[in-house]
């Protein structure tokens, strides 16, 4: 965390606001006796499109910009965040603000105390920041009460947790991570465009300089299956070495490499270079993807014993909601592979455009701009 000392030399310095994942706040909650301790950390791109932060609309943020608007920022979280114990409201008190810079860019930082009016042995918590605006945002949250740790994520579909303080629920929290890696997989479209790149020739075969269909669906289910295969050991061990803190890459660099995987991948259909060994394509970026993935659990800053268990769950997750794509995809371009439609335009013009969307996704990470939002 920054201290105040650090946010004094952010006065003199722009806070670059821009970012190129999913939404995402993190809370955290510490329990002590009647007292909810609480640190929210919100992206600061997300209070600028909300409540406007950057008043002399230049693209950048500064300090100077972001303590005239504490107050507004304050009125608009914890109108969006109530705490209760037994039915009954706890209190917030004053706000402290901060600065935090995650692996996606800076955050404002708000602490505050809720009282409630008595131990609660059991903590509900009803989060309804920036749902209105974006139906995408969750609400990463950590709960630290009576030594032990859990975690819990906050969605449209999952606004209230109900928490009793005295038990822990691994189960809850592993089935949580494991939807948040297969809704992940669904909203992170730069993943879904490589992985539909590789697969779209999977039932194809290049003969005499040009996409032939695959005689039967076993050679396609094989050929489909060593690219998933591929993709998937690749992204699964960076991603564990990622979350785990072992190995850490800059996220600009990252998301950068991501699109120009993207574009590769779908490159490679128009003018093969790898023409029966996309496995190699989909292992290489694979592992770049891993640590896209593992940016959600790494920001969370849960505790180790946590950590390892939403690893484990968040990938499994992932590799569901890849497999559910993978079953939607195949049948349709096994029976389409024969067509004109499908290697003239599925494969050829359908991989122009994902390249060309690709593109933009490289010069949005890569120079911090904004071209499609």
């Amino acid at each position: 965390m920054l201290r105040w000392i650090a946010a004094l030399a952010m006065a003199l310095a722009p806070l670059p606001a821009a970012a190129h994942k999913p939404s995402d706040s993190y809370l955290a909650l510490r329990v002590e006796g009647a007292t909810v301790h609480v640190q929210w950390d919100i992206a600061l791109r997300d209070l600028e499109y909300a409540i406007g932060i950057d008043t002399n609309e230049d693209g950048v943020i500064t300090w100077g910009e972001l303590q005239a608007r504490h107050d507004a920022i304050s009125a608009y979280a914890l109108a969006r965040l109530n705490i209760s114990a037994g039915g009954r409201p706890c209190s917030s008190s004053a706000v402290e603000h901060q600065v935090e810079r995650h692996s996606d860019g800076a955050y404002a930082v708000l602490r505050f105390a809720a009282v409630c009016p008595e131990k609660p042995g059991t903590l509900e918590a009803a989060y309804a920041l920036f749902f209105d605006l974006d139906p995408l945002h969750r609400g990463l949250a950590r709960l630290e009460s009576g030594g032990e740790t859990r975690s819990l994520i906050f969605s449209p579909a999952q606004p209230r947790q109900r928490l009793a303080l005295a038990e822990r629920s691994p189960l809850r929290q592993f089935l949580d991570f494991a939807r948040e890696g297969v809704w992940h997989i669904w909203i992170g479209f730069d993943h879904v465009m490589f992985l539909l790149s590789l697969l779209l020739p999977a039932v194809l075969t290049r003969q005499g300089g040009r996409w032939v269909a695959l005689s039967g669906f076993k050679p396609a289910l094989w050929k489909t299956c060593v690219i998933v295969t591929a993709f998937t050991l690749a992204h699964s061990l960076t991603l564990s070495l990622a979350a785990l803190e072992v190995l850490a890459l800059p996220t600009r660099w990252v998301e950068s490499a991501i699109a120009v995987s993207v574009m590769v991948a779908a490159l490679n259909n128009v003018y093969p270079v790898l023409e029966r060994r996309l496995w190699m394509i989909a292992f290489l970026f694979g592992l770049i993807h891993g640590f896209g993935f593992a940016s959600v659990l790494k920001d969370l800053g849960l505790p180790r014993e946590s950590l390892l268990l939403a690893l484990v769950s968040f990938n499994l997750g992932v590799e569901a909601g890849q497999l559910a794509i993978v079953t939607a995809l195949m049948p349709v371009a096994f029976a389409l592979r024969e067509s004109w439609f499908y290697r003239r335009l599925t494969l050829a013009a359908g991989s122009l455009v994902i390249v060309a969307l690709a593109g933009v996704w490289f010069v949005e990470r890569a120079f911090e701009l904004r071209v499609l939002s």
